[in-house]
């Protein structure tokens, strides 16, 4: 390869790295611990020791909801307890406010607030947003897993040459510039087919209608959407008519829906055009399959109960397989939880990679034995260090959030622990700051057992005794990663 063309490589790997890497360093650090989101609403609500609330109340529910709320018959879903949690709970966009809201029964009352404010929904929405604004923030991260995608790529053409030689080295007596390029080179190559992945389903999962407006138009005149709507769909959509039947109960839907498809294990309800004659109800759901995908439909007239349509993983349209599976492996919702723990420790490792490659970046370009670096030097190890720092003592509040504050405030914890670190890294020397903020770091995620404890009255060690293995993992996670943010601030 010719020099100058190398080089025009390495200047795409090193610019799409810095401008990407920020946001993806926080986009894998939420992701890693949001793979286990189910289990961090178990963890949260065990301590309220409330028992799963009765399938009698769910048509009531959705009654009042209608009554009081009518426009929302458009769409909406009902979502069972069970791995979201132990309450009956609606669904329902707001057009006037722009906001999703939930609707829980409050006693014998309706209550109907923002949905997304608890701390596993604010650490999930951190993977694909950065805490931006949801729809600006998930357009964003689509254009950076594009930016991602040319930093791999202009990657494996600088090192391929010379990989190989070096994959196994880390050089520790050497310069710190050597230790960090040794294992970020280390970790990048040994998790590459992990991040093309990811760089590919991010890209298709947050901006895939915008990659497709070049076919819709020049392509397939205006058309590709048509063509594609039975890849999205259980069943064709019908236009309502305007004549108003009565819902069948819940109880009797789910029955119904049980018996078309006894596997599927059902986990929500989605009404459409509730009341009217054509309204239907999608019943979506897990199902045990050998395909990488596990979710399953079933589609019922909401007034009548006749069957409209189902569909397992067997049964998928290719574009359906391409899309569910694609959102399966991105998600790591397959393989129970050896695949979880996989993509725990790659998620953590893309965090360390984006980290490092900054790190290097600043560490290549700072003048020794100066006290007075570069403004530009400066400005970014700031930035580095108080994002990446801050998401990470940002998330450790979360959980501290979640276990002893209202749901009102956890959005506040995460944003006042990252502002402060991000302040702090701009106020005081770099070393200084990188050293102090992974200790405050260390202190957060060693208080997460604490504060289980004190919400739930349950300890780490009569965790493990009693055999409830969810809030043992959390705690014990915790403590690991409390001694780990330790040893950092040391080196």
């Amino acid at each position: 390869m010719k020099v100058s063309t190398q080089k025009s490589f390495r200047a795409v790997h090193t610019w799409t790295g810095l401008v990407a890497g920020l946001f993806l360093f926080i986009a894998f650090y939420a992701g890693s611990v949001s793979v286990f989101v189910h289990e961090l609403t178990s963890w949260q609500q065990q301590g309220e020791l409330r028992q799963a609330a009765s399938l009698d109340r769910a048509q009531p529910l959705i009654d009042q909801f209608l009554a009081q709320t009518p426009e929302a018959a458009h769409g909406f879903s009902l979502v069972l307890p069970g791995h979201h949690g132990p309450d009956l709970s609606l669904y329902w966009y707001n057009p006037q406010n722009g906001q999703q809201q939930i609707i829980k029964w409050q006693g014998d009352e309706l209550s109907q607030t923002p949905a997304r404010q608890d701390f596993v929904s604010l650490i999930y929405d951190l993977h694909f947003t950065a805490g931006l604004p949801r729809l600006f923030g998930t357009y964003l991260f689509g254009i950076v897993c594009i930016l991602y995608g040319l930093a791999l790529v202009s990657g494996i053409i600088i090192y391929a040459p010379v990989f190989l030689k070096d994959l196994f080295a880390l050089r520790l007596g050497q310069s710190l510039k050597r230790v960090w390029q040794d294992a970020h080179n280390l970790v990048g190559v040994l998790s590459l087919p992990f991040h093309v992945l990811f760089a590919w389903s991010g890209a298709v999962l947050t901006i895939g209608f915008v990659l497709l407006a070049p076919y819709q138009f020049l392509v397939y005149d205006g058309k590709l959407l048509e063509i594609l709507e039975p890849e999205f769909e259980v069943v064709a959509h019908v236009e309502p008519t305007g004549v108003k039947v009565p819902l069948l109960p819940v109880t009797e839907l789910l029955a119904k829906a049980q018996a078309v498809l006894p596997e599927l294990e059902i986990e929500s309800l989605y009404y459409h055009d509730a009341g009217d004659e054509n309204g239907n109800v999608t019943f979506y759901g897990h199902v045990h399959s050998q395909t990488v995908t596990q979710s399953g439909a079933v589609v019922l007239n909401a007034g009548t109960g006749e069957v409209l349509g189902q569909l397992t993983p067997e049964q998928y349209r290719p574009g359906t397989t391409f899309l569910r599976g694609l959102q399966s492996l991105h998600y790591g919702n397959f393989g129970e939880y050896p695949v979880k723990w996989l993509y725990f420790v790659l998620g953590l490792a893309g965090a360390f990679l984006f980290y490092s490659g900054n790190l290097m970046w600043i560490e290549a370009r700072r003048k020794s034995g100066d006290v007075l670096q570069p403004r530009s030097i400066r400005f970014l190890t700031a930035l580095t260090d108080g994002t990446c720092i801050g998401a990470m003592a940002g998330v450790s509040g979360l959980f501290l959030a979640g276990a002893l504050l209202p749901e009102a405030l956890h959005a506040k914890v995460y944003f006042a622990l990252f502002g402060l670190a991000l302040l702090w890294a701009f106020v005081r020397p770099a070393v200084l700051a990188r050293r102090e903020l992974l200790r405050l770091t260390a202190l957060l995620t060693l208080l997460i057992p604490v504060a289980g404890y004190l919400h739930s009255g349950e300890q780490l060690f009569s965790a493990f005794w009693q055999g409830h293995w969810i809030r043992f993992g959390v705690d014990a996670t915790a403590l690991l990663m409390a001694a780990a943010f330790w040893r950092l601030s040391r080196i």
